[in-house]
């Protein structure tokens, strides 16, 4: 039976909150998943940079990654669906290798580092959004909630953004996880449609030429 287009985010969204609450509550189940470089480096514990993709700092972290995948994923996956480029398994495919390729510049910067640890699905999440971003650059993307802009303005912005706030080092975030994330998730777009549906690219051009600085 195959899935509806809206189901696999769903039940990602559910493994999420599922991995996530157990971790709220038991911090020996959290410091067995987290993402640990020196871990990994050291005991071979590969599994660390999937695993930590299902864990979140607090409710408001859970919140704000799992609202966000749920409006990008669902629209990456009937994308995914009606250009046919791989329906589900691509959509799967692009999350899962996201979650390892986001963590890889964080792994070779701390892998020598026994105190760093990092956790939590932006790194998937950007990937969703930019690939979304892909295929309907000019639609309109509210920041906060409030601030209207077009979706390539936003991947502009947030690049710029990821690249400062990584350099700064000053807070908590993994900046280089969102940052190559969301680089792969448009390198991964733009390779699929390339193997799987070259016609789609007239699509993509098609988008693009009708700019919206403020989104619709």
């Amino acid at each position: 039976m195959g899935f509806d287009y809206k189901s696999i985010t769903v039940i990602l969204i559910a493994i999420n909150v599922i991995i996530s609450l157990i971790g709220f509550s038991n911090r020996d189940f959290m410091r067995k998943l987290i993402m640990w470089p020196y871990g990994v480096k050291r005991q071979q514990q590969y599994y660390r940079m999937v695993s930590s993709g299902f864990l979140h700092a607090d409710y408001i972290h859970l919140f704000f990654n799992m609202f966000t995948l749920y409006f990008f994923g669902t629209n990456l996956e009937f994308i995914f669906s009606q250009l046919h480029l791989g329906g589900e398994a691509a959509y799967l495919l692009l999350y899962f290798m996201a979650l390892v390729v986001s963590d890889l510049p964080s792994y070779l910067k701390h892998r020598n580092d026994p105190g760093y640890q990092s956790l939590g699905a932006s790194g998937a999440v950007s990937a969703v959004v930019f690939a979304v971003i892909l295929f309907n650059p000019w639609g309109a993307i509210y920041i906060y909630g409030a601030i209207k802009i077009s979706a390539l303005v936003y991947a502009v912005l947030y690049i710029i953004y990821c690249v400062y706030m990584g350099k700064q080092g000053t807070d908590q975030i993994n900046h280089d996880a969102h940052l190559w994330g969301a680089v792969f998730g448009l390198l991964f777009a733009i390779i699929l449609v390339a193997l799987m549906n070259p016609e789609a690219f007239q699509f993509i051009l098609d988008q693009l030429k009708n700019p919206s600085l403020f989104g619709r």
